[in-house]
């Protein structure tokens, strides 16, 4: 399975309604993947432009997904205390 979603680690995403996606950037530490396989596991950050901090911060809605060729998945019932967290971590 680690080879058919190689580059899944670029593929993640957040999407505020009424902007783009931001992508997430992974492993800014090391390289986890190689030319065969991804890795099990990946560290990702989001650099979410301001704008977009400030409507979700005025409640706006957002998705998170995964959109690879081999694995996709979107969230867009996001539970009222992981919203919460997600929001201070924003800070």
């Amino acid at each position: 399975m680690l080879s058919r979603l190689l580059g899944i680690e670029d593929k993640v995403y957040i999407h505020v309604v009424d902007f783009d996606r931001v992508y997430a950037i992974a492993d800014e530490d090391m390289e986890r993947a190689d030319d065969e396989k991804t890795s099990a596991v990946h560290f990702r950050r989001f650099e979410i432009p301001a704008q977009q901090v400030a409507a979700l911060k005025s409640g706006a809605s957002f998705v998170a997904g995964i959109d690879h060729e081999n694995y996709r998945a979107e969230v867009s019932d996001i539970a009222d205390n992981v919203r919460t967290s997600l929001l201070n971590d924003l800070d």
